[in-house]
Parts: structure tokens; sequence; C-alpha cells
């Protein structure tokens, strides 16, 4: 028995080691549309000869970024050219060996007469065991399709393999990653990915060299690719933000959210509490004023009654003596006493002034309320709050915001009012990102959601976006209409989850 303890623990201890992180769909997906075939041609009079391909990635939107070793035969004969074939659409490109650094096999090409969408850089290190999708074009799923030449130069999709870093180790002449992706020939120069779709590395080589597909694989490091790029004066978009899964992400928000709805419980519970003591010391203060008042009025009118009959019988005596005038003024002035009297008695407080009097009381008691919406009209400051986000593709620690009541964003940007918030989706003619913007003035939250779509979903958002004509801020109730019906419809035709959300705590810049 003592003998299988250790192996029972071994074996308990594989079954609940943590998996790495396995990659969004949704994501991966964006990231493919930035990969595309590099296809190496040569022409002899009129015949077209196919010399090779490998795989490539945008790092801007007319710069491909590729081995060296795949466009290495453009240098040795000036009869090959390049054609870029993206991963999506019905058009192909030409291209030009713009930067060449065998050295640490990377080469940039200039995409001519196009611009496709750029992936973003991982720029920190993947840590041992993370997950990671390799993107390209292998050549041995080419070979099992039977594909034709003229299959090689139409835009499909890349394949995409998952796997793990492994070991952490590196090659002696650059820094690389060790990986489990399957690659193969033709995966060269396609990126390696992490769970979230940002490049972590470009895939080089095998771990075998006879030139039969590897288990394993090399790319080119995300350190690497910065030094080169900044060689060739290429500004990529980078992000160092940790991947976080959209699914985590909704698990923390729940949870956030039920942690503010039980705050707010127990908020509304002290209001509530307060309030009934605040009912319960009005009704105590309005009985003790009732009761006092009562009393000093019927003390009052006694007295006026008391002074009434001792002047009315002054009255008579002096009637009796003869003293005619004194006598009439002391009868009058019991008659003004009397008439004192029975009026402090009428008008003194009913009970049925008692809820009147109560609602004064807390009324007078009640705190000064603060409008939190007017608090942020102006300019605001608004600081990311990186623990609330999912970051892929941006890295915008801070935005400065002018927020106007009536849903007005700096000076020129109309939002449609969604509920408690005010929101504005955002489909550009230029790139292939949607982008959803919203803002809660009771919160002072604002909040992006970006959806990295392929060219049919981008291409239908862009056909509903065109039923709204108006840009400028307005107040007009039908203009405001249309654009929240847009903007529902939008919604609609969009994933069900964004490729990255941004949280922003917002604060006035005159605090």
């Amino acid at each position: 028995m003592k003998k299988l303890l250790p192996l029972l623990m071994l074996l308990a201890g594989m079954i609940f080691l943590p998996s790495p992180a396995q990659a969004d769909p949704e994501d991966i997906a964006a990231a493919s549309r930035s990969v595309v075939r590099v296809v190496l041609v040569a022409r002899e009079g009129e015949r077209v000869f196919f010399v090779g391909h490998g795989s490539g990635v945008m790092i801007a939107p007319d710069k491909i970024l590729t081995n060296a070793h795949v466009i290495e035969p453009v240098r040795e004969d000036q009869s090959i050219v390049i054609g870029i074939i993206p991963s999506q659409g019905r058009k192909s490109y030409g291209g030009k060996l713009l930067s060449f650094s065998p050295a640490n096999d990377l080469a940039v090409i200039q995409l001519q007469n196009g611009r496709l969408p750029p992936a973003t850089i991982y720029s920190a290190k993947p840590a041992d065991g993370a997950s990671v999708v390799a993107i390209g074009y292998p050549a041995s799923v080419d070979r099992a399709q039977g594909l034709q030449i003229n299959d090689l130069i139409t835009p499909m999709a890349p394949v995409k393999t998952p796997g793990v870093i492994s070991g952490g180790r590196t090659s002696r002449e650059m820094d690389t990653l060790l990986h489990t992706a399957p690659i193969a020939s033709g995966n060269s120069g396609g990126p390696l990915v992490d769970p979230c779709g940002r490049v972590v590395g470009i895939n080089s080589f095998g771990s075998l060299s006879d030139g039969n597909d590897a288990e394993f694989g090399f790319a080119v490091s995300a350190r690497e690719i910065m030094q080169f790029a900044r060689n060739a004066n290429i500004r990529p978009r980078t992000t160092s933000a940790a991947c976080r899964s959209a699914a985590e992400l909704s698990r923390e928000e729940e949870k956030r959210r039920s942690a503010e709805l039980q705050r707010q419980a127990e908020i509304d519970r002290t209001a509530n509490a307060e309030k009934q003591q605040a009912r319960q010391n009005a009704e105590r203060q309005a009985d003790v004023e009732i009761m006092t008042s009562r009393e000093n009025h019927m003390a009052l009118a006694a007295l006026l009654l008391a002074i009434a009959t001792l002047s009315a019988g002054t009255g008579g005596i002096l009637f009796e003596r003869g003293k005619r005038n004194p006598a009439i003024a002391a009868t009058g002035g019991a008659l003004l006493l009397l008439t004192g009297a029975i009026t402090a008695f009428v008008i003194r407080p009913g009970l049925a002034e008692r809820e009147d009097r109560i609602a004064a009381i807390l009324a007078e008691n009640a705190p000064a309320q603060n409008n939190l919406a007017l608090s942020f009209n102006g300019k605001n400051v608004c600081k990311l709050n990186t623990d609330r986000s999912r970051i892929t593709v941006s890295e915008l620690p801070q935005i400065e915001l002018q927020w106007d009541d009536n849903g007005c964003i700096n000076g020129r940007t109309q939002y449609g009012r969604e509920g408690a918030r005010w929101s504005r989706i955002f489909v550009p003619n230029s790139e292939q990102t949607v982008s959803i913007n919203s803002f809660d003035p009771q919160k002072g939250e604002y909040r992006t959601e970006r959806y990295l779509l392929g060219i049919d979903a981008m291409g239908a958002a862009r056909g509903i976006r065109r039923r709204y004509s108006s840009k400028a801020c307005t107040m007009d109730a039908d203009k405001l209409t249309e654009l929240e019906d847009m903007q529902k419809v939008l919604r609609q035709a969009l994933p069900a989850h964004p490729n990255e959300v941004l949280v922003y705590e917002c604060q006035s810049a005159s605090d």
C-alpha cells in the first residue's frame, strides 16, 4: 500500500492539473482575417510556373510579415513575383519585398493596391504551457484536398491548429518559442496566436529537418518581431494585457453585479430603516407639537373666557352704580374676550392635521439630493479599469470625454438612449470593426465593445448603418428615434459576444 501511495498521488495530480485556457473561436476567427497566403510564381514567356507558397500576417493595413526563407527565391530570381491571397473576399493582390532579415528569418512585403485588417502583437512573453493556435496554409492539407494552382490563388480560410508553449526552449540563432501546435511546410510565415488572437510568434521551422512535417514547431518570438519592425520603421499594433476569456469576464461581471445588488439591497435596507426611524421620530414630534398646541389654545381660550367673565361682571356692577359708559366699555371688552376665547378654541390644531405635520417635519429634515447625472456634464477624464476589461487589440489607459445630458459626446456625436445608458454604434468604412460605445451618466461609466467581423458580416452592418443619415448632435425626437431603432437592428446583426470589452471609470475634470 505504501508503494502505491506515491503513484495514486501522481495520478490525482494529473487529474486535477489545470489545463491551459481554451481559445475563443470568435477571437481566432478574427485573427484569421489578418492571415494571407504568400504565393510565388515565375513567368517564362506566356507560361506561369508555381514556385511555392507560405503564409503571412498583416502587421499594418498594407504590410505583411512573413519568413525570410519564404520569399528568398524572389531575391535570387527577378522573374519571380509575389501574390498575396487573403483569407476572405474575392480579390487577390500583388506584393513587393520591402525588408528582409535572414538572421531572424523575417521579412516584410508591401501589399500593393489594397488594405487588409492588421493583427495585434502580444508584446509580453507567453507563459510555459500557455495555449496557442497556429494559423496558416500547410501544403499537406492542400495536397490532401487535391487543390490545384487555381485553388491556391483563390481566397480561402486558413487552417487553425491548437497546441501549447512547450518547455520555454529557444533556438541558438534567434529568440524562438517552442510549441506543440501542428505545422507543416506552408505554415512558414504564418502567425502563432494566443487564445485572444494576438500574435505571439511567427512560425518558422519544425523540429525535424528532413522535410517531413514536424511534431514540434519553432516560432520567431514577438521580441524579435518588434525589433525587426522598429528597424523597418513599422509600428504594429501591440498590447501587453493578459488574455482573458469572454466566459471568465462574463463570470466576473456576474459576480460584480451580484455583489453590487447585495450592496444596493443593504443600502436600501439601511435607507428603509432610517426612513422608518425618521417617520417614527416625526410622528412623535408631530404628536407632541399638536398636543402642545391644542393645550396652549385651550388654555388661552379658558384664560380669555375667565377674563371675559370678570369683565362682564365688572360691567354689570358699573351699570348698577350708574356708570353707564364704563359699564358699556367693560361689557364690550367682555364680548371681545369671549370672541377671542371662542376663536382660540375653534382654531386649535385637530388630529386630522397630524399627517400634514409629519410630512412637513420629514421634508424639513430630508437630506439634500445630489443629481449624479448632471455631475458628469462637461469634460471628464475616464481611466481604464483593467480588472473589468477584456483587452485583445487595444491599449488605451485613459480617454477624455465631453458629456452633455442630451446625449451629445464631445460636441459632435449623438448617442441614443438605451435604458439608463446612452450608446452609439460605429460602423467605419475603412476597417472591419464595429464598436459600441456607451455611457452611463448615473455611474460615470464609459464602455467600448469591439466586434472584429469578417467581410460579409461587415458589409451587412454597413448596409444597416446607411439607414441613418444624420451624424451631428441633435435634439430632434424623430432623429433620435431613428438612431435608436437603427442601433437595435444593428445589435441583432452582431455576434453574441464582442471580441474586446473596455470599461472606463470617469471623473469630472473639474474635481
